[in-house]
């Protein structure tokens, strides 16, 4: 397995670039890349050469800090450190729903595999949010308990959410926390299962795999990318490569690698079956906020591609394989 770059784009945005998803394609369209940055805009990008695909989605008030695509391709969501997620359909940019949460509760989301449900990470509510996406309501609030015996975090509550991530048969949530613990719930029932531990910094990523729904790759401050068993309670791999931290993950659609961005200005591929980074991208000169590859599906499409987006204020296009 090998990635092989493809092109780069310089002051893709006028600040640092925090957020990278990509949107299903439809019928209409290929799938496109959307970045969210501190310039307060989000952007879309034509996902082979890169270039813009309409002009800058505006109405956030302070920086973008993650995006999010209905699977369905045609609605997408940005929150922003305003506490704000804006939703708006992708094709013609209008305004579908704004949803407000209390400062500091909103951070990474991401829509559940049906598309029903859109999760946010609550930050300093130590909570995750869903939202019904036919009715944009709040539907439940999943309060994320402290584990026994733990010391509070570096933010003094003791928990601050800051990733969430779907199993891909909708039927688990994890998220990470800044004191460096993943919780895990059964969704249908709106139940805490059990945490995982191991990590000794904060979880900005996680992922899972996208081949078997009780595998969960992370990514943390402390420079290791852990393997859990999320239905064992079990850690089943660690690997570190990076000399800093581990600031976004994303898994390979067949299954076989994840990609990690660093705050060591390096995207690293790792091979699954060996457990070790295979090889290593500097293209960013700073650091890497954001990785995600392109889902699968659209008219003609072969290549499996990868984004990655920076403090750098650049996007950079691979190819897998």
């Amino acid at each position: 397995m090998k990635l092989a770059g493809l092109k780069t784009v310089e002051s893709a945005h006028d600040e640092s670039i925090w957020a990278a998803a990509w949107v299903p394609a439809t019928d209409e369209r290929p799938a496109l890349l959307m970045t969210g940055s501190l310039d307060e805009t989000v952007r879309l990008w034509r996902p082979d050469e890169l270039a813009p695909a309409g002009p800058p989605s505006r109405g956030h008030a302070l920086g973008v800090i993650s995006v999010a695509a209905h699977p369905a391709g045609t609605v997408a969501a940005s929150a922003s450190l305003d506490s704000f997620i804006r939703v708006f359909d992708v094709d013609s940019n209008a305004s579908i729903a704004t949803l407000e949460a209390p400062p500091s509760e909103v951070w990474n989301m991401q829509f559940d595999p049906k598309g029903t449900v859109l999760a946010v990470a609550g930050g300093g509510s130590a909570s995750v949010k869903l939202w019904d996406t036919s009715t944009w309501q709040l539907i439940a609030n999943l309060a994320v308990p402290r584990p026994e015996g733990a010391r509070p975090d570096r933010t003094g509550s003791g928990k601050f959410v800051l990733s969430v991530a779907w199993s891909p048969d909708g039927k688990r949530l994890a998220c990470g926390s800044m004191d460096g613990t993943i919780a895990v719930f059964d969704v249908a029932r709106a139940k805490f299962l059990h945490h995982l531990e191991g990590h000794s910094g904060p979880v900005r990523s996680l992922v899972f795999s996208p081949v078997d729904p009780r595998v969960l790759f992370t990514a943390c401050d402390d420079t290791h990318v852990r393997i859990y068993d999320t239905d064992g309670k079990s850690m089943v791999g660690a690997m570190s490569d990076h000399v800093s931290w581990v600031l976004s993950v994303d898994a390979s659609p067949d299954g076989a690698a994840i990609v990690t961005g660093s705050s060591d200005k390096t995207v690293r591929l790792w091979d699954l079956s060996m457990r070790a980074a295979v090889q290593t991208m500097t293209n960013h000169s700073a650091q890497v906020w954001g990785v995600a590859f392109r889902p699968p599906g659209g008219t003609g499409v072969r290549a499996v591609r990868l984004a990655s987006v920076s403090d750098d204020k650049s996007i950079s296009l691979y190819d897998y394989s």
